[in-house]
């Protein structure tokens, strides 16, 4: 046991720690807060503090757990609202009101509440790491598979069925050498070690959002990673909200890392209300939520970010895809730029680390498409991850940005133009990019026969219209020529009937890759119609205050459902228009 010897904002210096290990977790004085040995010099330890350190005094005691910081995995999970260190917020606030104490504990599992255990192995079966041997029925949606945990291998000697709580004994495994395991609903794993697993894979598959501008100029493939840069009011929180929302993956993890404390209240009050589109259950029901806003501790926003990603790699391990979403990684860094100025370490680019770049990539790192461990059946499972950054004055030059697009292969930038012009989602199509072209081109063919021909059609026309915005700028677009003119309109209907999506339209909010390539073939096909109409001599001052691109414009307003049948009868339209034209 160890006494304070000096406290410096989130550290502290404790001496008589002989024994101590690095990342091993402690508590401080009386009230117990939560810290962890991140330097030893000796019998002195350098702790970081996850809690408000103000009021401690030289003297008091720390007192080592012999564990490292961890995370509580089973029943319990989904629709659960945790703290940067995976306190239960729901049980706190049931414990000690909305106003929670310094030190107060929590544990993330109820302990208390029985779940229905269905065994799919028997005694006699030989078992090992990532086995599955029974499965809970935790929501509506998701059925939590029980594997054996990590340092259990041998014969099941004994399996239960029935209701039990995380801390009962499901299952009695046998090892080779005589040696009893008690395997139960729980298990715990260390935050910072990735989870293992027998192969990795390319990402393939897209994972659909319903955003349109995302899903079919630049995809996130399932496994992938990427990163929504924006600077203040851009619609970063938005985007990422709508991710979690519509994602079609199996659950869903919501990191609210440094944000405000209004915007994480926003979250978890709509998605008590919020459906899935699919089944019409609760949002809640899949998805799992994890709160370190901007005033809570500002140390906590580092393991509030790998608690998350731990989580999802063991519903991974089950072999479902699931989504992570970081809402900041900036303010993460913030606060690792804080702890090295405290540590005196020698910083780098604008006071950060030097070794930011490589902190951040120990977390995009574990994204990724594998084959997990275990049987009985070969299973494959995906995390996906999805970063916000918040680079002050939106700078894409900072230095969290930079290391950040070094690492992940889709970009997602947020542009303040077309926040400023009320254009949601915000993402520039002149800045954007996406790696997993080919990785989900044969997902798209399934869907939407030549995908690839219609958006790089799509893409081109865009960057003809920036092209052009600079001659508009000196002579006006009346200069122009009809064909560059013809340009302009069908570009404005590309950013403005497609691109632009109303997060609250019921008809426009979530948009199936159906709906999204019959659109843009929608207005590339009227492009190809007006520019034949010009050839025959028809004015564009005529084909711009045609009725059909006042149709096209209304094709958001049509339900999924019933798109296919309007979109068949304006295309019958637009060639009737296009045979009389010519007669005439």
């Amino acid at each position: 046991m160890g006494k304070i010897w000096r406290v410096s904002g989130p550290l502290v210096i404790a001496d008589e720690m002989k024994g101590a290990q690095v990342y091993e977790v402690v508590e401080i004085g009386a009230e117990g807060i939560v810290g962890e040995v991140i330097a030893l010099d000796g019998d002195r330890a350098t702790i970081q503090a996850h809690e408000e350190t103000l009021g401690l005094r030289t003297g008091e005691e720390v007192r080592p757990t012999g564990r490292i910081l961890s995370v509580e995995l089973g029943p319990g999970l989904l629709g659960s609202i945790y703290d940067g260190l995976q306190k239960s917020l729901l049980s706190l606030v049931e414990d000690t009101g909305s106003f929670i104490r310094r030190g107060a504990k929590a544990a993330a599992l109820p302990r208390d509440k029985q779940w229905a255990f269905t065994p799919t192995a028997k005694v006699g079966d030989e078992v090992k790491y990532g086995d599955i041997i029974g499965s809970v029925p935790e929501t509506f949606l998701v059925e939590h598979f029980i594997m054996i945990p990590l340092g259990v291998s041998g014969t099941i000697t004994d399996i239960k069925q029935g209701d039990f709580t995380v801390e009962e004994t499901i299952a009695i495994v046998e090892g080779k050498d005589g040696k009893k395991h008690e395997v139960t609903l729980m298990q715990e794993w260390p935050v910072r070690k990735p989870r293992p697993y027998l192969r990795r894979q390319n990402p393939s598959g897209l994972l659909t959002t319903g955003m349109r501008i995302l899903d079919y100029m630049f995809p996130l493939a399932l496994g992938g990673k990427a990163a929504i840069p924006g600077g203040f009011g851009t619609g970063k929180t938005v985007t990422q909200q709508q991710l979690v929302r519509w994602a079609e993956t199996k659950l869903n993890i919501y990191v609210g890392c440094g944000e405000r404390g209004n915007e994480m209240a926003d979250v978890l009050y709509s998605f008590r209300e919020l459906k899935e589109p699919k089944t019409g259950r609760l949002l809640f029901e899949k998805e799992i939520f994890i709160a370190n806003t901007s005033n809570m501790p500002v140390v906590a926003r580092e393991a509030s970010i790998f608690v998350g990603v731990t989580m999802a790699e063991y519903f991974r391990d089950m072999g479902y895809d699931v989504l992570l979403v970081a809402d900041s990684t900036s303010r993460w860094a913030e606060a690792m730029r804080e702890m090295c100025g405290r540590l005196e370490e020698m910083p780098g680019e604008e006071s950060f680390p030097a070794y930011m770049g490589s902190r951040l990539s120990g977390f995009y790192e574990r994204a990724g498409m594998v084959d997990c461990l275990g049987g009985p059946e070969e299973r494959t499972g995906s995390v996906t991850i999805a970063g916000a950054v918040s680079p002050p004055g939106a700078d894409f030059s900072e230095p969290v940005t930079q290391n950040t697009l070094r690492i992940v292969d889709a970009l997602f930038a947020l542009d303040v133009g077309l926040a400023n012009k009320r254009h949601f989602p915000a993402i520039s199509w002149l800045t954007s990019y996406s790696l997993y072209v080919d990785a989900v081109k044969n997902w798209w063919n399934q869907y939407d026969p030549g995908w690839e021909e219609t958006r790089g059609a799509a893409l081109v026309v865009l960057q003809k219209e920036a092209e052009l915005e600079e001659i508009v700028r000196l002579v006006g677009p009346e200069a122009l020529p009809d064909n560059d003119k013809l340009l302009l309109l069908v570009s404005r209907m590309i950013r403005e009937d497609f691109l632009q999506q109303s997060a609250y339209s019921d008809a426009d909010t979530y948009c199936t890759p159906d709906k999204a390539g019959l659109m843009l073939k929608t207005i590339l096909r009227f492009h190809e119609m007006a520019q034949e109409m010009l050839t025959a001599g028809v004015a564009y001052e005529e084909i711009r205050t045609s009725p059909i691109v006042y149709r096209i414009a209304r094709m958001k307003d049509m339900f999924n459902e019933e798109i296919d049948e309007k979109i068949k009868e304006l295309w019958a339209e637009m060639d009737e228009v296009l045979v009389a034209r010519k007669r005439a």
